[in-house]
């Protein structure tokens, strides 16, 4: 929070398209905001690229004796091949009666888990209901469309959709139905820290994208004598409030006024509640970072209900998967534990709730140092309000050719749907069960509407 940028005239594009749908923010109004009842964040963060689930969670490879070899973790390395994690490259946890490992990579998120502070969703997926092997075959039930494609697989994931984009986010729906625990702000409660994100994209509901860092300090503005600097102001009012019945030119206008408004209230996020919980100096870290402080705003702008999200690329591991995908992790791991502790140290760790998504898995089966594009994957849920410390849904048989392998790769057929996943999290939100039928279409396909993993 301490790095500014100021807008110029080169910079200007960028920070309208930064600002994405603040244009139809209107006036930002704080003297007269309102205590929120009550507060709740959902917070995804979204790994780009198709994240290799299987170097994610796998069984531990003895049993409980501590000496007789896991059956299942014998058959993930046979299948695994170079890619499969040894016992030295696991990091223990416990589910009830079974033990699995976690990629060494993330040690502060096995901590959390250790805590009961984070759950693990097994094999989520995309599915359309609940899909067999044998149906998949005989494309015999109806099935997400252009399965295995990023483009397409990263617009359903985060449109909760099947087949088409629904145009708004599944995260953006779920905070539209919230109107009333927001009616006392005009601030923006559906924010993505990693451009235009189609997950928060809402209907009614107050949405923009913001850079970490990026306060919109106008640098034009610092003039002397500080009379110039004042008449140069003014002067941009008067341009801003013109109207010249042009739509592009009003919606320009409307982005520069806004952009303004928000200045004062984002330099706020840093001089306002000091955050002293550090977190890492990376993408993912600060994006984190950013919405914490913003977080902290909650009661100065009367919010009751955000969502946000941040993002990570680089999980589309075809080659160099063991580096790669490690190194990837050891981010996001140490990101999301600062993160938790920042949500501590503002008293609200039982009131956010981060989660993973990504468009899809990957191949169990490896080509050569990497994986294909695959379908059903683990993700991972962290806040004080996680029912944690557990494996939630079927962990999935990872015998190639088996029940839950859509060709003889490894390739995972969802045994938990998206819709099931993401209603747990809009129920624990605030939504009735009655309404999210309306957030997630292919909800009504599943008889167990709530996982229990969340308080």
């Amino acid at each position: 929070m301490k790095s500014k940028q100021g807008i110029s005239r080169r910079n200007f594009l960028q920070m309208g398209a930064s600002l994405g749908m603040v244009a139809s923010l209107g006036s930002f109004k704080l003297a007269n905001a309102t205590q929120a009842a009550d507060y709740k964040a959902l917070v995804c963060v979204f790994m780009f690229g198709g994240n290799d689930g299987h170097n994610v969670v796998v069984p531990w490879p003895k049993l409980s004796d501590g000496v007789t070899p896991n059956p299942e973790y014998t058959t993930y390395s046979n299948g695994r091949g170079a890619l499969a994690l040894a016992q030295n490259k696991l990091l223990p946890i416990n589910a009830g009666t079974k033990s699995y490992g976690l990629n060494y990579g993330l040690p502060e998120l096995q901590s959390l888990y250790q805590q009961g502070r984070m759950a693990v969703l097994a094999n989520v997926g995309m599915i359309v209901q609940p899909t067999s092997r044998q149906q998949y075959l005989a494309q015999s039930v109806p099935l997400p469309s252009q399965l295995f494609s990023h483009s397409d697989q990263i617009i359903q994931v985060q449109t909760g959709a099947p087949n088409t984009s629904t145009g708004t986010g599944w995260g953006g729906r779920t905070v539209d139905l919230m109107a009333s625990n927001n009616a006392g702000t005009n601030f923006p409660v559906a924010i993505s820290l990693n451009g235009s994100a189609l997950f928060n994209t809402t209907q009614t509901a107050k949405s923009a994208s913001f850079q970490p860092g990026n306060y919109l300090d106008q640098n034009a503005m610092s003039m002397y004598p500080a009379s110039a600097g004042t008449a140069r102001m003014i002067a941009q009012q008067e341009i801003n409030a013109l109207n010249s019945g042009l739509p592009m030119i009003t919606a320009a206008n409307q982005v520069m006024t806004d952009a303004v408004q928000l200045n004062p209230l984002l330099k706020g996020t840093a001089g306002g509640q000091n955050i002293l919980t550090p977190f890492p100096n990376t993408s993912i870290g600060n994006q984190l970072k950013e919405v914490a402080h913003l977080i902290s705003l909650r009661s100065q702008l009367a919010i009751g209900r955000q969502v946000f999200f941040v993002g990570l690329g680089g999980f589309d591991t075809h080659s160099s998967e063991a580096y790669d995908q490690w190194a990837l992790l050891v981010q996001v791991s140490q990101a999301m534990s600062a993160f938790y502790n920042a949500t501590l140290e503002l008293g609200i760790a039982n009131q956010v709730t981060t989660f993973t998504l990504s468009e899809f898995g990957r191949t169990l089966q490896p080509n050569n140092s990497g994986s294909d594009h695959g379908w059903g994957s683990h993700h991972l849920v962290v806040g004080g309000a996680v029912n944690g410390g557990n494996v939630y849904g079927t962990f999935p048989s990872l015998i190639l050719g088996g029940n839950d392998d859509a060709n003889n790769r490894g390739v995972l057929i969802p045994t938990t749907s998206l819709s099931q996943y993401g209603a747990t999290l809009a129920r624990w939100f605030g939504a009735t069960d009655s309404q999210l039928n309306a957030v997630f279409p292919t909800l009504v396909n599943f008889p167990l509407r709530d996982l229990g993993f969340m308080a």
